[in-house]
């Protein structure tokens, strides 16, 4: 196996190909939504849409699309895309919600007094509905590339 083979891989090409198409959408999206151009956006975890679901339910898509939704391969990748999903929307989000908190300790308990200034960061996790919208984007760029693949 040549490190060119894995360009030509099918269940790695529209997984990658879903991660980037949610990475690069969300500093467009939050511009939407609030009008702020954050450029950190697109290499950052967190944020709409789910970058960690658009590449794990784009891989389970592929891979039930190659080796058929009743296979083995298949159950396994649905099985690991449903952990990533549930951890970024909860174990990632309760952490991001800490995080958020703590800062907020710093800035209004030791405000004036010399603390370390270093921040917790915050967005680390997603809403059900970032995850939701990341896996729906994943399944249609599996789905398209499967159409469209050689």
């Amino acid at each position: 196996m040549e490190p060119a083979d894995l360009f030509r891989n099918p269940i790695l090409i529209p997984a990658f190909l879903a991660w980037t198409a949610a990475q690069l959408s969300k500093v467009p999206v939050e511009w939407a939504r609030r009008r702020r151009l954050d450029l950190r956006l697109w290499f950052s975890a967190g944020g709409m849409p789910s970058s960690h679901a658009a590449l794990v339910s784009a891989m389970a898509t592929a891979v039930g699309l190659r080796e058929g939704f009743t296979s083995t391969a298949f159950a396994i990748s649905l099985i690991v895309a449903l952990i990533v999903m549930y951890d970024a929307a909860g174990v990632r989000r309760a952490a991001s919600i800490q995080a958020r908190l703590l800062n907020q300790i710093l800035d209004e308990v030791f405000a004036g007094r010399p603390l370390s200034e270093q921040r917790v960061k915050e967005l680390i996790g997603h809403t059900p509905m970032e995850v939701v919208v990341g896996a729906l984007l994943g399944i249609a760029i599996a789905w398209i590339w499967w159409q469209l693949a050689p």
